[in-house]
């Protein structure tokens, strides 16, 4: 089998169908995720150990074949003429099997991916630290894109990403972009940001916050005039900020509290939903880091924040519920899908 055209052929079959991910395992056929539900190809026979391992070297440079081999697992990108996805390769009782998720070629504005203009003003701000959080395959990423986007678009500044594996691709336009991947142009996300100090950077895109060093340098680096953006898998603002702190020794959380109470912007919640019409549409929290917000950070009163969101759509700031609510009313999704979605349904059943 030529193992290269198989997988662009299958790709090429996931475009077709619009969906964003494909998985490959000995013993199954391929099996693709449309609109966040799994479908196999029952027609494609069942992939052997021949052929998993057949895909693995087309996929995998040699570098990553070495850390597959050690680590069991490896995170990956992949070019082809027409589109490009990032994949893991991974065993799972002694056999290998790869996910591959498709990243498209054309970054999409904020309003094609409906979301809320707001947003633009975090692409605005001089210096900062703004964090795109909810569960894996919510959409963060392409997220962040957009916003980097618009400030290669309108401003001329230095910027750097640095991503494990490298995603979506940038090319220069009034700004200066620099990507970096972990693993092959950086060892970590911590060293790269460490860097960036002597750089000349304005603003930086840090693909996720793994350990405490790199989110202590990603806060510093927006306390000393850059503009940072990042993500976390958490559900919501109150759960980020708790999470930051709480990955920090009980010695040093004073401080990343007054850290994150001067340097953080905003906290941007998402997560797709199913559509009735077809296909996923987002649903979204969005804090906005005003004095009160600073203060509540600062007095380790974070629990309230919540409240803050719920009582300051006037200031801009978009309750979760509020998203949700207002989704049923539009007719986009079914009642049933916003209290699946809701993280308190009944505050959500006085609005619907």
């Amino acid at each position: 089998m030529d193992y290269k055209k198989e997988i662009e052929n299958l790709v090429s079959l996931i475009i077709k169908e619009g969906a964003s991910d494909l998985h490959m395992s000995e013993g199954r056929p391929p099996i693709i995720r449309v609109s966040g539900s799994l479908i196999p190809l029952m027609k494609h026979p069942p992939f052997s150990r021949i052929d998993m391992k057949g895909f693995a070297d087309v996929l995998l440079s040699g570098d990553n074949k070495r850390l597959l081999e050690k680590d069991k697992d490896v995170d990956f990108s992949y070019n082809m003429p027409t589109t490009r996805f990032r994949g893991n390769v991974y065993f799972r009782q002694g056999v290998l099997s790869i996910a591959l998720r498709i990243i498209p070629k054309a970054i999409k504005t904020l309003a094609e991916l409906n979301l809320p203009p707001i947003l633009e003003t975090f692409t605005r701000k001089p210096q900062g630290f703004f964090l795109v959080v909810g569960p894996i395959g919510q959409g963060k990423t392409t997220t962040l894109a957009s916003l980097i986007e618009i400030i290669n678009q309108t401003r001329t500044e230095h910027i750097l990403t640095i991503e494990d594996p490298i995603e979506y691709q940038f090319e220069s336009k009034k700004s200066i972009i620099d990507q970096r991947e972990v693993r092959i142009d950086t060892p970590d996300f911590s060293n790269a940001l460490i860097a960036m100090f002597r750089e000349d950077i304005d603003v930086c895109m840090v693909g996720e916050m793994r350990d405490p060093i790199t989110m202590a340098t990603a806060v510093t680096a927006a306390e000393t005039g850059h503009l940072v953006f990042s993500t976390l898998h958490t559900n919501n603002a109150s759960q980020t900020l708790n999470r930051i702190i709480d990955s920090f020794p009980a010695g040093e959380q004073d401080q990343i509290r007054v850290q994150l109470s001067v340097s953080l912007t905003g906290i941007f919640s998402q997560r797709l939903v199913s559509r009735i019409s077809g296909g996923l549409v987002p649903a979204y929290e969005l804090l906005i880091a005003n004095n009160a917000v600073s203060n509540l950070i600062r007095e380790r009163r974070v629990h309230e924040i919540d409240t803050v969101i719920e009582t300051s759509s006037q200031e801009g700031m978009i309750d979760m519920n509020r998203s949700l609510a207002e989704l049923v009313r539009a007719g986009e999704i079914t009642v049933e899908t916003a209290y699946i979605n809701s993280l308190n349904p009944k505050v959500l059943e006085k609005m619907i």
